[in-house]
C-alpha cells in the first residue's frame, strides 16, 4: 500500500471587474457575520469567481454572498481555481459505450461481504465531528479520520498482493480539508482506463459556523462507498482496469474539490472511462417506495442507462429516474470536463431529505426514515459498478 500527498499545480485567469448578483447588505444572517469564530479559515469578504445556475459566464462575488446563495438553494460552480476545466472536453470521444454486465459471480461474491454494522459504526464516528466544513479545523480532523480509516481497512482487509497495487493519496487544496483518492491498479497494463466511484466528505449548515453533522448529506454516500471499498478488497478484487474511490472536499463550497481533481486529471489526459457519484443514500420518506434515484440531467445518458441495468441485476429495490438540476453534486465537475459521469440519490428528488440537509438535524437518529439498509443498497451498486466496469479475472 502506497501513501502519498498530491498537490496539483493549477493556473487560473483573473477577471478584472467584480460583479455581485446578491445584495450582501441584506444578509439573512444579520450582524452575526462580524463575529469571530475560532477554528475556521474563512474570509467572508474574499472575492470568488462563481458560475450560478442560469448564467453562462461567471461573476465575482464575496464569500458571504456565495454562502447566502447556498442557503437560498441557488446552485453554482465556484470556478475561481479551475477556469480551464473542460477546455479539452471537445477532444474526447463524443460517446463511450459500455459492455453488457458479465461478471455476476464476481459481483455476488463481493456482495456477500457487505456488512451493515460497518455503515452504522463508521457513520456514528463521522458525524461526531461538530461539522465537516472544508475551511474548519473539524473539517480537516474529520478528513484525517476518514483517511486513517481507509488505511486501516486496507491494512486489515487486503491481501499482501492486493496491498501492493493499492495507493492512498491526499489531494491537497488551498483550504484545510484535502480530498482523498484510493486507487486499485488494474492488472492489464494495456488498459489505461480509470473507473471512479465518489462521494463528498464535507458538510455544512446554512450558516457554516454552526454544527453540521451531515449524516445524510453526505455522510451516507461517504460510508456507502467506503463499505463497498472494504468489501471489494476483502474479496481480493484485482480489477483489470484501475478503479478509484474518491472522497471530495468542499462540495458544499461549489464543487471545489471535485473540480480541482477533474482539472488535474484533464491536464494529465487521464482516460476516465466512467464516474459515479453517491450523494445522499439513506433517506426513505414515510409513505414512499424504497428506490434508487438515478439522476438523468447533467450526466452521460449511456452510462445512466447502464446503471439502471446494474440496479435491476444486483439490488433488491427498483430505480426511479429523477432530476437534480445544475451543479447539484460532484458528477457535474466530470460532466463539465467531458468525461462520462453519472449520479445517484436516495429517492426521487422531491422525496429526499431536504428538510434536514444543511441543518443541525441531519442526524442518523432523527427519524426512522434514515435507513442503514437503504445505504447498503447503494454499497451494492458501487460494488457492481467497480466489478462490471473494472473487470475481474478471478
Amino acid at each position: 500500500m502506497k501513501v502519498a500527498l498530491v498537490l496539483p499545480l493549477l493556473t487560473c485567469a483573473a477577471i478584472a471587474t467584480p460583479v455581485s448578483i446578491h445584495d450582501t447588505a441584506q444578509s439573512p444572517f444579520g450582524a452575526i457575520t462580524a463575529a469571530k469564530y475560532p477554528g475556521f479559515d474563512l474570509d467572508l469578504d474574499a472575492l470568488r469567481l462563481v458560475q450560478f445556475e442560469g448564467q453562462t459566464e461567471p461573476v465575482l462575488v464575496t464569500e458571504l454572498a456565495k454562502i447566502q446563495a447556498k442557503a437560498q438553494g441557488v446552485a453554482f460552480f465556484d470556478v475561481t481555481d479551475t477556469l480551464g476545466l473542460g477546455s479539452r472536453a471537445h477532444l474526447r470521444d463524443a460517446q463511450k459505450t459500455f459492455p453488457a454486465p458479465r461478471h455476476p459471480d464476481g459481483v455476488h461474491s463481493v456482495l456477500e461481504n457487505l456488512e451493515i454494522q460497518n455503515l452504522r459504526e463508521n457513520l456514528e464516528k463521522f458525524t461526531s465531528f461538530r461539522n465537516r466544513y472544508y475551511r474548519s479545523d473539524t473539517g480537516k480532523a474529520s478528513q484525517k479520520w476518514l483517511l486513517g480509516k481507509i488505511k486501516e481497512i486496507t491494512r486489515n482487509s487486503a491481501s499482501k498482493t492486493l496491498r501492493d497495487v493499492i495507493s492512498i493519496q491526499e489531494f491537497l487544496h488551498p483550504w484545510p480539508q484535502s480530498s482523498i483518492i484510493a486507487r486499485i491498479n488494474g492488472s492489464l497494463t494495456a488498459d489505461d482506463g480509470v473507473i471512479i466511484i465518489s462521494a463528498h466528505q464535507d458538510s455544512t449548515n446554512k450558516w457554516p459556523y454552526l454544527p453540521a453533522p451531515g449524516a445524510d448529506d453526505d455522510g451516507s454516500g461517504t460510508m456507502s462507498i467506503l463499505e463497498a471499498y472494504r468489501a471489494l478488497i476483502a474479496s481480493d478484487f484485482h480489477p483489470e482496469r484501475a478503479v478509484e474511490f474518491h472522497w471530495y472536499a468542499a462540495e458544499e463550497g461549489g464543487l471545489l474539490g471535485s473540480q480541482a481533481v477533474a482539472q488535474a486529471y484533464e491536464d494529465c489526459d487521464v482516460n476516465v472511462v466512467a464516474t459515479i457519484q453517491f450523494d445522499m443514500t439513506a433517506w426513505v420518506k414515510n409513505g414512499t417506495r424504497e428506490e434508487v434515484g438515478i439522476i438523468t440531467d447533467f450526466v452521460d445518458p449511456v452510462l445512466t442507462e447502464y446503471n439502471k441495468k446494474l440496479v435491476e441485476l444486483y439490488l433488491d429495490i427498483p430505480w426511479v429516474a429523477t432530476k437534480c438540476g445544475f451543479a447539484c453534486s460532484d458528477h457535474a465537475s466530470w460532466t463539465k470536463a467531458g468525461y462520462p459521469a453519472s449520479s445517484l440519490i436516495e429517492s426521487q428528488w422531491e422525496n429526499n431529505n431536504r428538510e434536514h440537509a444543511h441543518t443541525t438535524h441531519d442526524r442518523y437518529d432523527v427519524s426512522e426514515e434514515f435507513s442503514f439498509s437503504h445505504m447498503l443498497e447503494f454499497s451494492k451498486l458501487a460494488v457492481a459498478f467497480a466489478v462490471e466496469l473494472g473487470g475481474w479475472q478471478r
